[in-house]
């Protein structure tokens, strides 16, 4: 079984605003139900919800918290809504600040910690609640945010970096376990998006550098980036799994 998105129920974690905002929408925008998961950005998310209509639910939740998962996913079986499809968007109130970045002699391991329990605990949680419905349904779409930065840390930001890396990991690892059950899980990795609200403060120097140097010579919006999310839930991505799609106007070359 392949469902078309427009029959799919998708599931966006920090979804209030920035880039899970735009994820949603395009998913809206092809026709599926879209579960808005927010754990600070109740206005936004909810302005987001209220604009998308009927096929638009809100949902709070820290996904850092396996407990608070698991009672998004019983609110959800309440209402007889079965998820078929996760992109897992959130990031910990992260800021690309540029210069203004703890360099690596003034990161601690705490600036990590943060980072790798949203990017990589939040992703377990989910995997952990989620699968077992997808399994019994032998249909299921996870799709994790990743970056360009570990293959081009054109600017570095260690703890981002390193949270994000090992989240590839984990997709690549969860692919092999449930691909026997029609459950594929990927990766799209984009640069600097133009703009959200990790990217606001992220001198204008900055954008300019990465245009120059990137083939298509533009910055990827969050457009840009949401669009290409819809291939990896859709039919037309059924036989790949465990892969990392990056959507930086080719600054970086696999």
């Amino acid at each position: 079984m392949n469902l078309p998105i427009n029959e799919q129920t998708v599931l966006i974690t920090g979804a209030g605003r920035g880039l899970g905002s735009s994820i949603s929408k395009s998913f809206h925008r092809e026709g599926a139900k879209v579960i808005i998961n927010y754990r600070k950005s109740y206005k936004s998310a909810k302005r987001l919800s209220d604009s998308l209509g009927d096929k638009a639910i809100l949902i709070k939740g820290d996904i850092r918290n396996k407990e608070e998962v698991l009672q998004m996913s019983q609110e959800l079986s309440d209402q007889k809504i079965i998820i078929n499809t996760i992109i897992h968007n959130a990031i910990n109130d992260y800021k690309f600040n540029g210069e203004k970045r703890k360099k690596i002699d003034e990161i601690d391991w705490q600036d990590f910690q943060n980072q790798i329990e949203t990017s990589q605990q939040g992703f377990l949680n989910l995997l952990n609640i989620f699968t077992p419905s997808m399994r019994k349904e032998n249909f299921g779409r996870f799709i994790t945010v990743g970056t360009n930065l570990f293959q081009n840390p054109v600017v570095p930001y260690h703890d981002y970096t390193a949270a994000k890396g090992g989240l590839l990991s984990i997709t690549r690892t969860a692919a092999i376990d449930l691909g026997q059950f029609n459950i594929t899980v990927n990766m799209i990795s984009g640069g600097l998006l133009k703009i959200t609200d990790a990217s606001k403060d992220t001198p204008e120097e900055v954008f300019d550098y990465i245009k120059s140097i990137t083939p298509l010579r533009r910055v990827t919006t969050t457009d840009d980036f949401s669009d290409a999310v819809l291939f990896f839930a859709s039919p037309w991505s059924r036989a790949i799994t465990g892969q990392n799609l990056i959507v930086d106007g080719g600054l970086v070359l696999n």
